[in-house]
């Protein structure tokens, strides 16, 4: 009898610049001191500004300065506009620090704030405006709201509705002279933004998610109380990670490759229309991104026998070979064996169970498991281990050991261009790795760091046709979604990508500002089994599965391969646009 069973596997402003012309005809002392003054009149200005409710020549101010000074400008501003009422304009400020600690710090204290004598997660009486919101967002340029990925964005306000399509509010006539210089600039704003930047549902064969700039925007809604959008859920249709772009001028990392529309399957997940494929999911991102960043860093699931059980199965089988089997006597024979194997333990290691990601890796298991035991049927070129069997006339079948069959990362390489600010993922990301194992009569399971020839051919076959049963069965392609995150997450670790940006992931990597959904952690499942009658006596039973993940190795610097042509650096350099801010994603 043949048993498998799983394992563990493991410009500058005007102002500024005459200051700067001043410096080069004076000493360093009278550069000092003019800076200093001049700073203090900007902060003089700054502060008039804002006390007097200018806040669009204020947000011009500050956009004329750079470092720290703009970012203590910019919480100025937003703790000003929240005083005022302006919610969205004063999220949209605090979005637009650039230092993780300084911006973190400015939602934490807007989120405890009273926005205009309303307090910013609730708790004020407000007349019910959805259903004038739902008829302004649904029949004025619906493809430009934040709702569906563009910059506009609308919500209940203590006198009525505010709608924000720019995300700052601005007083358009400031003083004489200035009123179509302001309208200019709005018409500008606005044309860029409900552009091509707005449709996120029309197909794209390159499109660019910033991480950088969607945590931004997560901040936001988190300082708001409210959840991610389904649109970064969805990380705006993405279906595949195919290059990861580094911008250390506008902070920036960016992931690339196709994306389109989605819709919702019977199961709640976000599929293509067309061909039922996933797409990728923030989720999945934030909880391989903290892996990464973890001790071990490695991540997989098993689907395992109880030890006990498999020693008793053990003692059966060596009784039950003491006299032939009668054809009557096989499905009692099988119930037998069945129920001496019982339930089998669900472990998920690495990574919490009960995430999407950590469901997805021990379903694909499974399945992977339903298909090698021929109770799923597979693709053209794929055949289950027990019809691949062929025992002669009088010959015996294999002997009985344990089958381990397990997935595991299937890249060709990462390249990289030689300054290191492109990434190009190649390969179909997911193999199947196979062994066999001894089974003593205590019912371990010992290494022997060896596969039969059928165990291997058919980790072989699933492994050149995984494309295949991917789209027969997408839950192996939301495996090979989590395996391009996760890859992505140790490039970005092994590689101080967020580092070279002076970024921590603050929110990605908190725990408590950013909470993955949850389902029910699988713990144990049922024994698969299948059996073959052979020349009318030999009969074959299964068990097979696991899932491990561990990129170190890819992704260390030695390991890269260079891009020698220039294609990846080609690539990277027409992928950065000048966005609003509040963008984070693009075609």
């Amino acid at each position: 009898m043949l048993f498998s069973q799983t394992s563990r596997f493991g410009g500058i402003a005007p102002a500024l610049l005459f200051s700067v012309l001043l410096c080069s005809c004076g000493g360093i002392d009278s550069c000092q001191r003019l800076d200093a003054q001049e700073r203090g009149n900007h902060d003089a200005s700054l502060n008039d500004y804002l006390a007097a409710g200018e806040f669009g020549p204020a947000r011009q101010m500050i956009d004329g300065v750079q470092g720290n000074q703009r970012d203590r400008w910019l919480e100025q501003l937003a703790a000003a506009q929240a005083r005022a009422g302006m919610r969205g304009a004063s999220y949209q400020s605090a979005g637009s620090i650039y230092d993780d600690n300084a911006r973190t710090q400015a939602f934490d204290s807007l989120s405890q704030r009273p926005i205009g004598g309303m307090p910013s997660r609730g708790g004020a009486a407000l007349a019910d405006f959805d259903s004038l919101m739902e008829l302004i967002t649904s029949t004025i340029s619906p493809d430009s709201w934040d709702e569906v990925g563009g910059p506009g964005a609308i919500e209940p306000f203590p006198t009525g509705v505010l709608v924000d399509a720019s995300g700052l509010m601005r007083r358009l006539a400031l003083e004489p002279g200035s009123t179509t210089e302001t309208l200019g600039v709005l018409r500008d704003s606005s044309a860029s933004k409900a552009g091509k930047h707005a449709n996120v549902r029309r197909s794209s064969a390159l499109r660019k998610v910033s991480l950088t700039r969607l945590e931004r925007q997560l901040q936001r809604l988190h300082a708001e109380g409210k959840r991610p959008t389904a649109v970064m859920q969805n990380l705006a249709g993405l279906r595949r990670v195919k290059y990861i772009f580094l911008y250390p001028e506008t902070r920036d990392i960016v992931l690339a490759g196709p994306a389109g529309d989605w819709s919702i399957d019977h199961e709640g997940c976000a599929i293509v229309p067309d061909s039922g494929a996933p797409v990728l999911q923030l989720d999945d991102f934030v909880v391989v991104l903290r892996n990464a960043f973890s001790k071990e860093s490695v991540f997989g699931c098993a689907i395992t026998p109880r030890q006990e059980n498999l020693a008793t199965v053990k003692s059966y089988l060596s009784e039950s070979a003491k006299t032939p089997l009668k054809p009557h006597q096989r499905d009692a024979w099988l119930k037998g064996l069945r129920d001496r194997l019982g339930k089998q333990d669900v472990s998920v290691f690495g990574i919490d169970p009960r995430t999407h990601a950590g469901r997805v890796l021990v379903e694909a298991d499974y399945r992977m498991k339903l298909v090698g035991m021929g109770l799923e049927e597979g693709t053209k070129g794929v055949t289950s281990y027990l019809d691949s069997v062929k025992v002669p006339e009088g010959g015996s079948p294999p002997p009985m050991d344990v089958l381990r069959w397990w997935f595991t990362l299937n890249y060709d390489a990462v390249r990289t261009t030689k300054s290191g600010d492109a990434f190009e993922l190649r390969g179909p990301g997911v193999k199947v790795l196979s062994e066999n194992e001894m089974l003593t009569e205590r019912g371990e399971r010992v290494h022997t760091s060896s596969s039969s020839l059928l165990n291997s051919e058919f980790a072989h076959s699933f492994t050149e046709h995984f494309g295949d049963l991917a789209t027969k069965y997408p839950i192996y392609a939301e495996l090979r979604n989590v395996f391009d995150l996760a890859l992505v997450a140790a490039i970005v670790r092994s590689q101080d990508l967020h580092g070279q940006l002076d970024s921590h992931f603050l929110h990605y990597l908190d725990a408590e500002r950013y909470r993955p959904r949850f389902g029910t952690a699988p713990k144990q499942v049922e024994t698969v089994m299948n059996h073959r009658v052979i020349n009318r006596k030999h009969i074959i039973v299964g068990v097979s599965g696991g899932v491990s993940y561990d990129a170190k190795q890819l992704v260390r610097s030695a390991n890269l391969k260079r891009d020698e042509y220039g294609l990846l650096s080609g690539n990277r350099d027409q992928g950065m646009p000048k966005l609003p801010a509040s963008v984070w994603w693009w075609d």
